[in-house]
């Protein structure tokens, strides 16, 4: 008999309990641990910030579904991961053993790194469904007084597609309202250029979303670095390629929402050989950290090297048909381990993504992840918003079902007409 536990409960989380539940022999013990009791579905925040989706509805309660499908469950908080222990220790002053640890914990969010920035200083987020939630109700104010709108994301921010999809949603919605003539909007990113994404592009995602930013009059500014936030502007520096200050801006705004930096959580950081200096978990091909060998990680806790290097950081986002390879491998690798064998899958790490605009949006397709590719394919449309629409209602009900097969495999590259993409590749 051999406990397996999973830190964390999100996308990644979620997924890897099922894929590992399917892997386990029958004497096995599966446990989760999450801070959070209740799996909220992250790609549809951006709706939920401008009412077109209640907090509720892309919600679901973890423990019905874990107990049906024989999953343990603890909705309490890590306070430690102790790995030469096998333990973590928890908020309520327990602590957990395991025979193999998968780190699937995501980021924290750390809008302390620029004063006033975040849902307790002066700018919105759609990073969590609270957030969003709150930012709907600042958005529903702003509304009543339009003004300048400022939207992106800051210095050490892995994860740009929100902040274009909402950006866009922004617009749709101001429209609709009619008021978008009183708006002036301005979106601000550490990115070299328009549609880099931390990936240096996808097919034409350059050209694709610069030209919708002209078409929608939305201005725009690269190599950003945010200094801080006051009541109503942001204070910004444009970075030159030689890293110096070319420009310092004031941008005036009303209403602002700006994707934060990542870190790992508390919890992880500063273990030596585990994590990098941001606490991101160390892993080798098989998903596996070097050191503490019955340790994996999936999902955006992984440390991944940025692409090249920027004027300004940008983290390389952890995409979902990126994310759901990783926990195909992890339990595929596991299952190896406690039938005595060495791992031998690695994730393919391909990604595939759909942005919504609100009646439009682009998508794009990289074999793998990262350059060089294989596939290398973006396309715009309002077919985008209505597959965005198709992806929230099935995987959704995979996750309501405590079923491991998710859209990505079966459903989006349906929709995408691209055919079978490779979760997983056996190197042994």
């Amino acid at each position: 008999m051999a406990r397996i536990v999973i830190l964390g409960a999100g996308l990644g989380g979620a997924i890897m309990a099922y894929e590992m539940k399917d892997q386990l022999r029958k004497d096995d013990e599966l446990i989760v641990i999450t801070k959070d009791p209740i799996y909220h579905f992250v790609p549809s925040n951006p709706w939920v910030a401008v009412s077109w989706r209640t907090q509720e509805s892309i919600e679901i309660d973890l423990a019905p579904v874990f107990a049906k499908r024989g999953i343990g469950f603890k909705a309490v908080p890590a306070t430690k991961v102790r790995p030469e222990d096998n333990c973590v220790d928890l908020a309520d002053g327990s602590s957990q053993s395991y025979d193999f640890l998968i780190v699937a914990t995501g980021p924290e969010l750390a809008f302390d790194e620029i004063p006033g920035l975040g849902p307790d200083g002066h700018t919105s987020s759609i990073c969590h469904v609270d957030h969003a939630a709150k930012a709907a109700v600042s958005f529903e104010e702003f509304c009543k007084k339009p003004g300048p709108i400022v939207t992106g994301a800051v210095q050490g921010a892995s994860c740009f597609g929100p902040a274009y999809e909402f950006t866009f949603i922004l617009d749709t919605e101001l429209r609709r309202r009619k008021i978008r003539d009183q708006v002036p909007m301005t979106f601000i990113t550490p990115e070299p250029y328009v549609g880099h994404l931390g990936l240096d592009g996808v097919g034409d995602t350059k050209g694709l979303l610069e030209g919708e930013m002209r078409q929608h009059h939305i201005k725009f500014m690269t190599n950003t670095r945010v200094k801080q936030i006051d009541a109503g502007k942001i204070i910004a520096e444009e970075i030159a390629e030689d890293g110096s200050v070319k420009k310092t801006a004031e941008l005036p705004f009303a209403y602002s929402m700006l994707i934060p930096g990542f870190r790992g959580i508390a919890a992880l950081r500063g273990i030596e050989g585990l994590v990098n200096p941001r606490g991101f978990v160390l892993i080798d091909k098989h998903q596996r950290n070097p050191k503490y060998q019955n340790v994996f990680a999936i999902g955006v806790c992984v440390a991944i090297p940025p692409m090249e290097a920027t004027p300004v950081a940008c983290g390389v986002p952890k995409t979902g048909f990126m994310i759901e390879s990783m926990v195909s491998a992890t339990a595929l690798n596991v299952r190896q381990l406690l039938d005595g064998q060495e791992p031998t899958h690695q994730a393919t790490w391909n990604a595939v993504c759909l942005a919504d605009f609100g009646d439009s949006g682009v998508a794009f397709v990289a074999q793998p992840q990262l350059p060089p590719r294989n596939v290398n394919w973006s396309s715009s449309g309002v077919w985008v918003h209505n597959a965005k629409i198709a992806f929230e209602k099935y995987f959704m009900r995979k996750i309501r079902r405590g079923e491991s097969d998710t859209f990505y495999e079966k459903a989006m590259l349906d929709i995408l007409g691209i055919g079978k993409l490779k979760k997983t590749e056996n190197v042994g």
